[in-house]
């Protein structure tokens, strides 16, 4: 649950922090509080888990990585804990995370996005993931990103929202 300065501080945030110097020292003015205060209280709903985390969403295609392969692989189920975490742990690797499959038309299990300025470094970068994977993996396929989708983190409604 969170009080009403918890809720302030996530619709402060919600859009994004101010590309200045110390962006939390100017939140923490708008909302009349200590620096120190808020970020002790982001500090909280982070250990309570309201919020996973402060990030960066950098547009890949601006930095020159204009190909991006969402990989999906059929991993053991024995293994997918372990392998996972090292494709994870991969400098390319941006996303990884494992979902049920839906068989028999989806086998997949463990998802990897990774980005690269052609196709061709995608298709290097998939290769290493799949000599981590070696035999426990059955299946494999890339899903090429055709546009760009906004990303957006979490998003609250406003109480005037939530009253309409």
């Amino acid at each position: 649950m969170i009080d009403a300065t918890d809720r302030e501080i996530i619709e402060a945030l919600q859009g994004g922090l101010p590309l200045v110097p110390a962006p939390y020292a100017q939140v923490a003015e708008i909302l009349g509080m200590d620096e120190d205060a808020l970020l002790y209280r982001l500090a909280e709903l982070k250990s309570r888990g309201v919020i996973r985390r402060i990030a960066a969403a950098p547009n890949h295609y601006k930095l020159g990585m204009t190909s991006n392969g969402m990989t999906v692989w059929d991993v053991d189920d024995d293994r997918i804990t372990e392998l996972g975490a090292r494709v994870g742990a991969l400098p390319f690797v941006t996303h990884c995370y494992e979902r049920p499959r839906a068989v028999p038309d989806w086998p997949y299990n463990l998802f990897a996005m990774i980005h690269g300025v052609d196709c061709d470094e995608v298709e290097a970068k998939r290769a290493e993931i799949a000599a981590i994977l070696g035999d426990a993996c059955r299946a494999k396929d890339i899903l090429y990103s055709t546009r760009i989708l906004k990303k957006t983190g979490l998003r609250l409604k406003s109480k005037e929202q939530a009253k309409g």
